[in-house]
């Protein structure tokens, strides 16, 4: 493959030069070339240099005559991509090398919970699914005592396989198990990271190598696990990339101070910060419902739609989760990331291209739109014991690992708005707790009441109930339906609200992959569409820091609910404040 790279840049780097000329690079001394051999393939760019002119950052063109074509069979449609220059090394050398290339895939962390439910079986997914490059190796990393074969025996235990593909589950789990490895060592050991390092090349034998890190660990040691990691087991000639899970940080200073530290030893490039919400089928779904449907996007304004509801509930408390959670609380744990950023992407305007900086500028213009959260718009609360049907359920502060006096909210609602021509006025409901009647996440979007309705006496004082609504639900049984009026059939003239459901078990056979999937496979491609960037990060914890702060300095007593229950009553008035009823208590 020949990638073309911009040296324009966004403002980010302003750097960067003209952004009417295209760069190319030697990548040994960083002088303009004018041609590069790929394998026993010489390609003369010259003619390609001035072929091609930039506006504005973009650009595709054909090339002129090549001196041999073979090299640029995978070109996809024949477009050349531009990108930034400090990737040009990794993907010219990556490509001409990719018969001979190997990631190696280092799960940090890989004795925890989260190593063992999701992301060796989304490992495991994606080789069975053949979505896994030809060579490539696995090692689990972790302060425990463990052998490979423990390690293999550990995560046989979790692995699945696709429902409609069973034929050769089992031959493809030990295909699978024995490409996976163990490392034992301390996350803070440039020493132990180094002696990893000589495995990973063991593995690599001669072949380009690629690494991708899965920091599977407590925030308070990323910054030591990436500077080991970065300083004795990069790799030396490929792309070394890290996935850094949630929580970034607990305020806009705690999470600006950790990516300082995680820049002082990787590009932004490198870091993929992962939300796996931005990874379920629905939420990715958003843009195409959205964009490729001529019927919703001239009714997704103020002018339409009345308010949006995003809504995230667990029928289950902290159970034994407890320290960590009291940490952060149900505000940052659910509000400032997943649902903030579901909010974004349901909010921004149309990208120039599907590309995954222009999407994420889209996102960072509405979360930099937004007004800060103001406490007045929050309600929050705790669960509380209570028992039903003969079966005690412990409250919040029952829980061993927390605090009797815990102020800690596992419940909240907030009203958020955006202060643009699209959405002014229409107030943006969220609410996620812990302890609730059911789980569930889901999108509403409830539209205005037909001005002038020939047909409200028939809704009487139930005109609410009668407002068209799109619900998106996430999870469980995935499915987008429509609430539309329709009359009931018989000869008097009584209205019934209906849905026009599209249930994904039933419209498609296909198992519904885990997010984990999508997002380690985006991460090994480079594919940074659904994954955070620094200043997407930084206007997320804008918005919510003042009024965390506020929470805690003024020790505002949370609501008690009962476990089992729809939350405290303060949600109703919060919404009823916005003349707006709570879509999921229908």
């Amino acid at each position: 493959m020949v990638t073309l790279y911009s040296t324009h840049c966004s403002s980010s780097s302003k750097a960067a030069a003209s952004n009417s000329s295209i760069g190319f690079y030697n990548y040994h001394n960083n002088l303009p070339i004018s041609s590069r051999k790929f394998g026993s393939q010489k390609i003369s760019l010259t003619p390609i240099c001035n072929a091609i002119r930039m506006q504005d950052g973009a650009v595709a063109a054909s090339p002129s005559k090549i001196e041999n074509e073979t090299p640029l069979k995978k070109l996809k449609d024949g477009i050349l991509s531009v990108r930034p220059p400090e990737e040009q090394k990794d993907t010219f050398d990556f490509d001409s090398n990719k018969d001979k290339s190997t990631v190696s895939i280092t799960v940090v962390g890989a004795s925890g919970d989260l190593a063992k439910k999701k992301i060796f079986p989304a490992l495991f997914a994606l080789y069975y699914e053949g979505f896994l490059p030809e060579h490539f190796t696995i090692f689990g990393y972790a302060r425990s005592k463990m052998t490979d074969t423990e390690l293999r025996n550990m995560v046989s235990k979790t692995l699945t396989c696709r429902i409609d593909k069973r034929e050769n589950c089992g031959e493809k789990m030990e295909e699978f198990l024995e490409r996976c490895f163990y490392h034992s060592g301390q996350y803070d050991s440039q020493e132990n990271f180094a002696e990893l390092d000589k495995k990973l090349k063991e593995h690599e034998a001669g072949r380009f190598p690629n690494r991708l890190f899965y920091l599977s660990i407590p925030p308070n040691i990323f910054i030591n696990a990436v500077r080991c990691a970065s300083l004795s087991a990069s790799s030396a000639h490929g792309w070394t990339r890290v996935i850094v899970e949630k929580p970034f940080g607990r305020d806009c200073e705690s999470s600006a101070a950790l990516t300082r530290s995680l820049k002082q030893y990787l590009k932004e490039d490198q870091i993929f910060r992962i939300d796996h919400y931005l990874g379920k089928e629905l939420v990715e779904n958003l843009s195409v419902l959205r964009f490729s449907n001529l019927i919703f996007e001239p009714l997704w304004s103020r002018q339409y739609i009345r308010n949006v509801q995003f809504i995230f509930s667990e029928d289950f408390g902290t159970e034994g989760r407890g320290g960590y959670f009291d940490h952060y609380g149900i505000i940052r744990d659910i509000m400032q990331n997943h649902l903030l950023q579901i909010l974004a992407l349901f909010a921004m305007e149309t990208p120039v291209s599907l590309d995954a900086e222009d999407i994420r500028n889209e996102k960072v213009k509405v979360l930099r739109s937004m007004r800060p959260l103001q406490l007045d718009d929050v309600v929050v609360g705790q669960y509380k014991s209570h028992t039903k049907g003969g079966t005690t359920y412990p409250g919040y502060t029952d829980d061993k690992t927390v605090p009797k006096d815990s102020l800690t909210p596992t419940f909240a609602a907030a009203a958020l708005f955006i202060d643009n021509a699209r959405w002014d006025g229409v107030p943006f409901l969220m609410k996620a707790g812990k302890a609730l009647h059911t789980r569930s996440a889901e999108i509403r979007v409830q539209f205005r009441h037909v001005p002038g309705n020939l047909y409200n006496k028939n809704f009487g004082s139930y005109l609410d109930q009668a407002t068209n609504e799109l619900v998106i639900r996430v999870q469980p049984d995935e499915a987008i339906y429509l609430k539309i009026n329709n009359k009931v059939p018989g000869l008097g003239m009584r209205l019934d609200a209906s849905n026009l459901n599209l249930l994904y078990s039933a419209r498609y056979l296909k198992e519904i992959p885990d997010a984990y999937e999508r997002l380690l496979l985006d991460a090994i491609e480079g594919e940074r569409r659904l994954f955070i960037r620094s200043d997407e990060l930084d206007a997320a914890w804008s918005l919510f820091t003042p009024v965390l702060k506020e929470l805690e300095q003024k020790k505002i007593v949370p609501e008690n609910y009962p476990y089992g229950s729809r939350g405290p009553i303060g949600a109703h008035y919060l919404a009823a404040r916005y003349k707006v009823r709570w879509g999921d208590l229908a």
